[in-house]
């Protein structure tokens, strides 16, 4: 047999994919085709199967069903160090009592390449870290760990680099810093990067295609606006980022542009964003696409009148209003502060609206808090 760890090149392709662990279905029956070269991320909360997928690329777990083909090259059963594989963990794993150079050279010399200098520096140099090669890892802060971590995968050049929620130990201005730095090396090395998440933040920042997984399958796959702008069920709408989920009824689906009831007031909602299968249908409008004014000034579009303020909060960017409307529902609002307008106060009257572009509609009979209670934010 041919090595697959030098041989194996081309998309990732996961057929039939299952993983059971007794009774309970990890993964169930995945089908999912990573382009090679592009940034991918496997989105979803804890127990959706998301890592069980990553392990079973990586060799750490058997596949009950299904294959693995990294191109013509299928590594189901292949051995995790024949596989054209690294992986960087959350927790680094380097080795302590190595200095960084050490700690990257590590796989070169296993492999029995004798000249490991060049490579070495070539991968201590992307991740800028090229002063610190003589020092040990407990040394270093948390960050330069995780970018050593990442140098000693990528320097053994493998097809496929998988990213096992990669920052999750370090603090949010940190994670945010390194988010951008992560994309960028992926543009500079053009490895196939496989990154798994509970954040949909980090997700979208560095990913060209995500896919969002519930209970072992994926909801949805796409580019983050194309996830987020026209999600295709309320799990996928409450997880990634909030929605404003409301029942109404479609009363007429004509045009381009499909006209819904929703407690008596007509909106509009675009048939290419409008996922419902009848008549029923839950219209969903972003928090930071809706404007809000008080009662009575004169709005365009989508417009729901006789809100009361319920809640306000003031975080700088943004004021967040809790509006409660007349059928008993409280809607989000995110209204930038950048026009000196003074923020409305608990119990005022006001009126929301929005474009009908920014509207999308789910099936009515779907859970308008399916993916909220999963959401990290909640955890």
């Amino acid at each position: 047999m041919v090595d697959a760890s030098s041989s194996a090149h081309g998309d990732l392709i996961l057929k039939n994919l299952t993983k059971t662990f007794g009774e309970f279905v990890a993964v169930d029956d995945l089908d999912l085709v990573i382009p090679e070269g592009s940034f991918f991320a496997l989105l979803g909360p804890s127990g959706c199967g998301k890592t069980t997928t990553l392990r079973m690329v990586a060799g750490l777990e058997e596949p009950t069903s299904g294959t693995i083909f990294i191109g013509k090259s299928e590594i189901t059963y292949e051995k995790p160090y024949k596989r054209p594989v690294n992986t960087v963990f959350q927790n680094y794993a380097l080795f302590p009592h190595l200095s960084i150079y050490e700690n990257i050279a590590f796989g070169l010399r296993r492999r029995g390449v004798k000249d490991v200098d060049d490579q070495v520096q070539k991968a201590l140099d992307l991740v800028e870290l090229t002063h610190l090669a003589s020092r040990k890892p407990n040394q270093l802060s948390g960050g330069q760990q995780q970018r050593i971590a990442l140098a000693r995968a990528i320097v053994n050049r493998p097809a496929l680099l998988l990213l096992d929620e990669p920052l999750g130990a370090l603090d949010l201005k940190l994670r945010r810093a390194m988010q951008i730095e992560l994309k960028w090396i992926q543009t500079e090395v053009g490895i196939t990067f496989v990154h798994v998440t509970h954040d949909q933040e980090e997700a979208m920042t560095m990913a060209d295609t995500i896919a969002v997984m519930n209970e072992g399958k994926i909801e949805q796959m796409g580019s983050p606006a194309d996830l987020y702008d026209n999600p295709q069920t309320s799990f996928v709408a409450n997880f990634l980022g909030q929605s404003n989920l409301i029942k109404g009824s479609i009363v007429d689906s004509s045009g381009e542009s499909a006209v819904v009831d929703v407690f008596g007031t007509k909106i509009g909602l675009p048939v290419l964003r409008n996922h419902a299968h009848d008549s029923s249908v839950l219209v969903g409008i972003r928090p930071e696409k809706i404007r809000i004014a008080p009662a009575g000034t004169q709005m365009n579009g989508n417009i729901l009148e006789g809100g009361v303020i319920s809640d306000a909060s003031y975080i700088g960017v943004s004021t967040q209003y809790q509006v409660e409307m007349p059928w008993g529902q409280e809607l989000m609002v995110f209204e930038q502060n950048d026009d000196g307008t003074p923020p409305l106060s608990k119990g005022d009257s006001v009126v929301l609206s929005w474009s009908p572009i920014f509207t999308f509609g789910l099936a009515g009979d779907q859970d308008v808090n399916a993916g909220s209670e999963a959401h990290p934010e909640s955890e």
